[in-house]
Protein backbone atom coordinates (compact mmCIF):
# COMPACT_ATOMS: atom_id res chain seq x y z
CA UNK A 1 0.00 0.00 0.00
CA UNK A 2 1.38 3.40 -1.16
CA UNK A 3 1.96 5.98 1.46
CA UNK A 4 0.54 9.09 1.06
CA UNK A 5 1.42 10.76 4.29
CA UNK A 6 4.38 12.64 3.37
CA UNK A 7 3.31 14.18 0.20
CA UNK A 8 0.01 14.73 -1.84
CA UNK A 9 1.03 13.08 -5.45
CA UNK A 10 -1.73 11.19 -5.57
CA UNK A 11 -4.71 13.49 -4.92
CA UNK A 12 -6.96 14.32 -7.22
CA UNK A 13 -10.05 17.19 -6.93
CA UNK A 14 -13.07 16.02 -7.52
CA UNK A 15 -14.30 19.85 -8.90
CA UNK A 16 -17.46 19.51 -7.26
CA UNK A 17 -15.77 19.34 -4.24
CA UNK A 18 -15.28 23.54 -4.36
CA UNK A 19 -18.07 24.15 -7.30
CA UNK A 20 -19.27 26.46 -4.80
CA UNK A 21 -17.04 29.20 -2.64
CA UNK A 22 -18.84 31.26 0.24
CA UNK A 23 -22.12 29.71 -0.96
CA UNK A 24 -21.29 30.89 -4.81
CA UNK A 25 -20.31 29.49 -7.75
CA UNK A 26 -16.29 29.04 -8.46
CA UNK A 27 -15.01 29.13 -11.96
CA UNK A 28 -13.80 25.83 -12.85
CA UNK A 29 -10.30 27.95 -14.49
CA UNK A 30 -9.86 29.46 -10.90
CA UNK A 31 -10.27 26.28 -9.55
CA UNK A 32 -7.93 24.73 -11.97
CA UNK A 33 -5.08 27.99 -11.34
CA UNK A 34 -5.84 26.99 -7.29
CA UNK A 35 -5.17 23.61 -7.69
CA UNK A 36 -1.87 24.02 -9.40
CA UNK A 37 -1.14 26.42 -7.08
CA UNK A 38 -0.95 23.79 -4.59
CA UNK A 39 0.82 21.31 -6.11
CA UNK A 40 -2.26 19.26 -7.16
CA UNK A 41 -1.60 17.03 -10.31
CA UNK A 42 -5.06 16.19 -11.10
CA UNK A 43 -8.69 16.89 -11.06
CA UNK A 44 -11.86 15.14 -12.16
CA UNK A 45 -14.18 18.00 -13.44
CA UNK A 46 -17.84 18.21 -13.99
CA UNK A 47 -19.51 18.84 -17.48
CA UNK A 48 -21.54 21.72 -16.26
CA UNK A 49 -18.38 23.19 -14.77
CA UNK A 50 -16.67 22.83 -18.33
CA UNK A 51 -19.58 23.91 -20.08
CA UNK A 52 -19.73 27.31 -18.15
CA UNK A 53 -15.84 27.70 -18.62
CA UNK A 54 -15.97 26.36 -22.44
CA UNK A 55 -14.69 23.15 -23.10
CA UNK A 56 -11.60 24.64 -25.25
CA UNK A 57 -11.06 27.03 -22.30
CA UNK A 58 -10.85 23.82 -19.94
CA UNK A 59 -8.41 21.94 -22.27
CA UNK A 60 -5.90 24.78 -22.87
CA UNK A 61 -5.96 25.45 -18.67
CA UNK A 62 -5.33 22.02 -17.75
CA UNK A 63 -2.30 21.65 -20.50
CA UNK A 64 -0.76 24.83 -18.97
CA UNK A 65 -0.80 23.79 -16.07
CA UNK A 66 0.16 20.12 -16.92
CA UNK A 67 -2.82 19.17 -14.95
CA UNK A 68 -3.93 15.52 -14.87
CA UNK A 69 -7.29 13.59 -15.30
CA UNK A 70 -8.61 11.11 -13.17
CA UNK A 71 -11.95 10.25 -14.69
CA UNK A 72 -14.38 12.59 -15.97
CA UNK A 73 -18.15 13.01 -14.58
CA UNK A 74 -20.40 12.36 -16.38
CA UNK A 75 -22.00 10.08 -18.79
CA UNK A 76 -25.09 7.58 -17.86
CA UNK A 77 -28.58 8.69 -17.28
CA UNK A 78 -29.56 6.19 -19.53
CA UNK A 79 -33.52 4.90 -18.79
CA UNK A 80 -36.14 6.57 -20.74
CA UNK A 81 -39.76 6.73 -20.99
CA UNK A 82 -40.37 7.25 -25.06
CA UNK A 83 -38.09 6.66 -28.19
CA UNK A 84 -37.26 10.53 -27.96
CA UNK A 85 -35.97 9.95 -24.77
CA UNK A 86 -34.39 7.33 -25.66
CA UNK A 87 -32.49 9.54 -28.22
CA UNK A 88 -32.08 12.52 -25.89
CA UNK A 89 -30.19 10.25 -23.66
CA UNK A 90 -27.82 8.21 -26.94
CA UNK A 91 -26.83 12.12 -27.76
CA UNK A 92 -26.33 13.48 -24.46
CA UNK A 93 -23.62 10.50 -24.02
CA UNK A 94 -21.59 10.70 -27.20
CA UNK A 95 -21.44 14.42 -26.48
CA UNK A 96 -20.07 13.36 -23.27
CA UNK A 97 -17.26 10.98 -24.88
CA UNK A 98 -16.23 13.62 -26.83
CA UNK A 99 -16.02 15.49 -24.17
CA UNK A 100 -13.97 13.39 -22.41
CA UNK A 101 -11.84 13.17 -25.39
CA UNK A 102 -10.83 16.29 -25.90
CA UNK A 103 -9.72 16.39 -22.18
CA UNK A 104 -8.04 13.49 -22.51
CA UNK A 105 -9.74 12.08 -19.53
CA UNK A 106 -8.57 8.17 -18.48
CA UNK A 107 -12.36 7.49 -18.37
CA UNK A 108 -15.82 8.45 -18.38
CA UNK A 109 -17.51 8.10 -15.57
CA UNK A 110 -21.08 6.54 -15.37
CA UNK A 111 -23.93 7.01 -13.45
CA UNK A 112 -26.42 4.89 -14.56
CA UNK A 113 -29.96 6.47 -14.05
CA UNK A 114 -32.60 5.36 -12.07
CA UNK A 115 -37.10 5.21 -12.83
CA UNK A 116 -37.35 7.39 -15.86
CA UNK A 117 -38.82 11.23 -14.60
CA UNK A 118 -37.96 9.98 -11.32
CA UNK A 119 -35.38 12.65 -10.80
CA UNK A 120 -37.72 15.60 -11.72
CA UNK A 121 -40.21 13.98 -9.07
CA UNK A 122 -42.33 12.78 -11.78
CA UNK A 123 -41.40 9.05 -11.94
CA UNK A 124 -42.85 7.33 -15.75
CA UNK A 125 -43.42 4.21 -13.23
CA UNK A 126 -42.37 1.54 -11.28
CA UNK A 127 -40.55 -1.29 -12.88
CA UNK A 128 -36.83 -1.26 -11.35
CA UNK A 129 -36.15 -4.36 -13.58
CA UNK A 130 -37.04 -2.42 -16.29
CA UNK A 131 -35.23 0.10 -15.74
CA UNK A 132 -31.96 -1.71 -15.08
CA UNK A 133 -32.37 -3.73 -18.23
CA UNK A 134 -32.34 -0.33 -20.03
CA UNK A 135 -29.17 0.32 -18.41
CA UNK A 136 -27.92 -2.55 -19.77
CA UNK A 137 -28.42 -1.70 -23.07
CA UNK A 138 -27.79 1.91 -23.18
CA UNK A 139 -23.74 0.65 -21.72
CA UNK A 140 -23.81 -2.21 -23.80
CA UNK A 141 -24.52 0.73 -27.14
CA UNK A 142 -22.78 3.25 -25.26
CA UNK A 143 -19.39 1.04 -25.51
CA UNK A 144 -19.46 0.24 -28.92
CA UNK A 145 -19.11 4.04 -29.21
CA UNK A 146 -16.34 4.29 -26.40
CA UNK A 147 -14.03 1.40 -28.04
CA UNK A 148 -14.01 3.46 -31.34
CA UNK A 149 -12.61 6.53 -29.25
CA UNK A 150 -10.68 4.28 -27.00
CA UNK A 151 -12.42 6.12 -23.98
CA UNK A 152 -12.94 3.65 -21.32
CA UNK A 153 -16.20 3.37 -19.66
CA UNK A 154 -16.57 3.37 -15.56
CA UNK A 155 -20.04 2.75 -13.79
CA UNK A 156 -20.14 3.99 -10.76
CA UNK A 157 -22.64 2.22 -8.21
CA UNK A 158 -24.19 4.34 -5.71
CA UNK A 159 -25.77 3.84 -2.37
CA UNK A 160 -28.99 1.84 -2.31
CA UNK A 161 -30.74 5.55 -1.45
CA UNK A 162 -30.37 6.54 -4.50
CA UNK A 163 -31.97 3.52 -6.78
CA UNK A 164 -35.18 5.21 -7.43
CA UNK A 165 -33.88 8.73 -9.17
CA UNK A 166 -30.00 8.38 -9.86
CA UNK A 167 -28.91 4.50 -10.22
CA UNK A 168 -30.61 1.64 -10.13
CA UNK A 169 -27.04 0.01 -10.27
CA UNK A 170 -26.40 -0.15 -6.31
CA UNK A 171 -23.77 -2.18 -5.30
CA UNK A 172 -20.16 -3.37 -6.63
CA UNK A 173 -21.23 -6.73 -7.86
CA UNK A 174 -24.29 -5.34 -10.17
CA UNK A 175 -22.28 -3.14 -11.59
CA UNK A 176 -19.16 -6.25 -12.27
CA UNK A 177 -21.67 -8.32 -13.69
CA UNK A 178 -22.81 -5.75 -16.13
CA UNK A 179 -18.64 -5.56 -16.73
CA UNK A 180 -18.61 -9.33 -17.47
CA UNK A 181 -21.49 -9.54 -19.71
CA UNK A 182 -20.91 -6.93 -21.80
CA UNK A 183 -16.97 -6.80 -21.93
CA UNK A 184 -15.77 -10.41 -20.89
CA UNK A 185 -12.44 -10.35 -22.45
CA UNK A 186 -11.57 -7.86 -19.48
CA UNK A 187 -10.24 -5.53 -22.40
CA UNK A 188 -10.27 -2.53 -20.60
CA UNK A 189 -12.80 -0.91 -22.16
CA UNK A 190 -15.41 -1.26 -19.32
CA UNK A 191 -14.58 -0.82 -15.50
CA UNK A 192 -16.11 0.28 -12.61
CA UNK A 193 -15.14 3.44 -10.40
CA UNK A 194 -15.19 2.98 -6.35
CA UNK A 195 -16.72 5.51 -4.61
CA UNK A 196 -16.42 5.19 -0.58
CA UNK A 197 -19.13 7.05 -0.07
CA UNK A 198 -21.53 4.27 -2.16
CA UNK A 199 -20.16 1.13 -1.27
CA UNK A 200 -18.28 1.25 2.63
CA UNK A 201 -21.68 -0.65 3.94
CA UNK A 202 -21.67 -3.06 1.96
CA UNK A 203 -20.53 -6.48 3.46
CA UNK A 204 -18.84 -8.09 0.07
CA UNK A 205 -16.82 -4.62 -0.52
CA UNK A 206 -13.40 -6.66 -0.10
CA UNK A 207 -14.20 -10.03 -2.60
CA UNK A 208 -15.92 -7.78 -4.67
CA UNK A 209 -13.17 -4.94 -5.43
CA UNK A 210 -10.78 -8.39 -5.54
CA UNK A 211 -12.82 -9.57 -8.37
CA UNK A 212 -12.49 -6.41 -10.41
CA UNK A 213 -8.97 -6.36 -10.77
CA UNK A 214 -6.72 -3.92 -12.11
CA UNK A 215 -8.56 -4.34 -15.31
CA UNK A 216 -11.59 -3.47 -14.01
CA UNK A 217 -10.48 -0.71 -11.52
CA UNK A 218 -10.82 2.59 -13.38
CA UNK A 219 -11.45 4.74 -10.78
CA UNK A 220 -11.28 5.46 -6.76
CA UNK A 221 -13.19 8.04 -5.03
CA UNK A 222 -12.85 9.12 -1.09
CA UNK A 223 -14.89 11.22 1.11
CA UNK A 224 -16.66 10.34 4.10
CA UNK A 225 -20.19 9.83 5.79
CA UNK A 226 -20.96 11.93 8.89
CA UNK A 227 -23.02 10.41 11.56
CA UNK A 228 -25.67 12.34 11.53
CA UNK A 229 -25.99 12.92 7.85
CA UNK A 230 -28.32 15.78 7.18
CA UNK A 231 -28.90 15.62 4.26
CA UNK A 232 -28.24 12.46 1.66
CA UNK A 233 -27.13 14.35 -0.79
CA UNK A 234 -25.24 17.44 -0.12
CA UNK A 235 -23.82 16.76 3.30
CA UNK A 236 -20.86 14.43 2.67
CA UNK A 237 -17.75 14.96 4.94
CA UNK A 238 -14.56 15.52 5.01
CA UNK A 239 -11.95 12.17 4.84
CA UNK A 240 -11.50 11.65 8.56
CA UNK A 241 -14.82 13.13 9.99
CA UNK A 242 -16.84 10.95 9.50
CA UNK A 243 -16.96 6.88 9.79
CA UNK A 244 -15.64 5.28 6.41
CA UNK A 245 -12.49 3.00 7.00
CA UNK A 246 -10.64 4.68 4.09
CA UNK A 247 -7.70 3.86 4.73
CA UNK A 248 -8.89 -0.34 5.23
CA UNK A 249 -11.01 -0.03 1.24
CA UNK A 250 -7.63 2.00 -0.48
CA UNK A 251 -5.95 -1.20 0.91
CA UNK A 252 -8.11 -3.57 -0.54
CA UNK A 253 -8.08 -1.51 -3.95
CA UNK A 254 -4.56 -1.29 -4.26
CA UNK A 255 -4.37 -4.90 -3.47
CA UNK A 256 -6.10 -5.53 -6.10
CA UNK A 257 -3.95 -3.44 -8.70
CA UNK A 258 -5.00 0.00 -8.83
CA UNK A 259 -2.04 2.48 -8.69
CA UNK A 260 -4.13 5.61 -9.58
CA UNK A 261 -5.51 8.81 -8.10
CA UNK A 262 -7.45 9.21 -5.00
CA UNK A 263 -10.47 11.06 -6.21
CA UNK A 264 -11.94 13.87 -3.36
CA UNK A 265 -15.76 14.02 -3.84
CA UNK A 266 -17.53 16.01 -1.27
CA UNK A 267 -21.16 17.28 -1.78
CA UNK A 268 -21.21 19.93 0.94
CA UNK A 269 -24.00 22.64 1.15
CA UNK A 270 -24.22 23.95 4.41
CA UNK A 271 -19.83 23.57 5.27
CA UNK A 272 -17.20 23.13 2.72
CA UNK A 273 -19.36 24.87 -0.08
CA UNK A 274 -19.44 27.94 2.33
CA UNK A 275 -16.10 27.96 2.67
CA UNK A 276 -13.25 29.53 0.69
CA UNK A 277 -12.03 27.34 -2.01
CA UNK A 278 -8.36 27.38 -1.04
CA UNK A 279 -9.42 26.83 2.76
CA UNK A 280 -11.16 23.27 0.82
CA UNK A 281 -8.27 22.67 -0.94
CA UNK A 282 -5.94 22.97 1.46
CA UNK A 283 -7.60 21.13 4.48
CA UNK A 284 -8.02 17.84 1.42
CA UNK A 285 -4.55 18.42 1.03
CA UNK A 286 -4.29 17.36 4.87
CA UNK A 287 -6.18 15.00 4.76
CA UNK A 288 -5.50 12.98 1.78
CA UNK A 289 -2.07 13.07 3.54
CA UNK A 290 -3.13 11.75 7.14
CA UNK A 291 -6.69 10.20 6.64
CA UNK A 292 -6.69 8.13 3.23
Amino acid sequence: MRDFSSDHRWLSINTATVRRQHGRDWCLLDILDACAARGIRAVSPWRDQVAAAGLTNVATRLKTHGIELSGYCRGGMFTYADEAGRQQVRDDNLRALDEACTLEAPCLVLVVGGLPGALAGRPAHHDIAGAREQVREGIAWLLEQARARRMPLAIEPLHPMYAADRACINTLAQALDLCDALDPSRSGALGVAVDCYHVWWDPLLQQQVARAGRERLLAFHVCDWLVPTSDLLEDRGMMGDGIIELPKIRGWVEAAGFGGYSEVEIFSRANWWQRDGGETLDVCIERHCRSV
